[in-house]
């Protein structure tokens, strides 16, 4: 991992900022009634219009074969674990949505991920949507200066554990810079070892994603959204972070 300077993590606090201002417009619009495609416009129109770009439109997964991801969020609703396709699908009262956001400015990217509720949510949901925050911020709880990389699996799933829930295995955080992903991945499951040990400069997401039954999957026909294998809800709730001799510091957030 190249590790960031102070001028390269101001630049990634900036960019971490542009992602958190695109959530904070769509707090209010997530409702009843709205598309998952007017939510991608929304998000759209305000990365351009601060001179960013989008990461997620156009992206190709595994190749030239693979089909480009259509939108510039992924929406991924109810039971869809993580890379939804923002179409022309309408939220009803009850789902939960997670948006995952990536954009590049001025040379470094930001990378986060909200689950939201859909108006009034079932008591399952709602516990669930608490697991996903707490399970994020327990992994960012551990990512501490001469700490290990592994210790943020192992607290993120520990805690899973007593809750009765459970942690997708094959899909983890990654390095981030001035690409969206490195060479670095981050398990968000017990791992054998330590892994390396953290230190300053480093920068990462953390993305735990929670399921209510199994961690089984299935990648759906289009290439990209991935469910749970047993149809039960999944949330996710994603921050990128620097690793500092002060602790871990989020700059996804505003």
């Amino acid at each position: 991992m190249r590790l960031k300077n102070a001028k390269e993590l101001a630049r990634m606090r900036a960019s971490g900022r542009l992602v958190a201002e695109c959530f904070d417009i769509l707090q209010d619009s997530i409702r009843p009634g709205i598309s998952l495609k007017a939510l991608d416009r929304l998000v759209e129109e305000h990365i351009y219009k601060q001179g960013a770009e989008t990461l997620y439109k156009g992206y190709r997964g595994r190749g030239r074969e693979h089909p480009p991801f259509p939108g510039v969020i992924c929406a991924s609703v109810n039971h869809e674990i993580c890379h939804g396709l923002p179409d022309e699908r309408i939220l009803h009262e009850g789902d939960v949505v997670g948006i995952d956001i990536g954009l590049r400015y001025k040379g470094f990217c930001g990378d986060a991920c909200v689950t939201y509720p859909v108006g009034q949510v079932s008591p399952e949901a709602e516990r669930l949507l608490a697991i996903g925050r707490e399970a994020l911020r327990r992994g960012i709880e551990v990512a501490q200066y001469n700490y290990h990389l592994n210790d943020i699996g192992r607290a993120i799933e520990g805690y899973a554990d007593t809750q009765g829930v459970t942690v997708v295995h094959e899909w983890g955080g990654h390095e981030i810079g001035r690409a969206l992903h490195g060479d670095l991945s981050v398990s968000h499951i017990r791992q054998p070892g330590t892994g390396p040990r953290l230190i300053p400069g480093m920068t990462f997401t953390i993305e735990p994603m929670i399921n209510a039954g199994t961690h089984e999957w299935l990648m759906l026909p289009d290439g990209w959204t991935v469910i749970t294998a047993d149809g039960r809800l999944s949330v996710q709730f994603e921050h990128t972070i620097a690793i500092t001799p002060n602790g871990p510091d989020i700059l996804s957030r505003l």
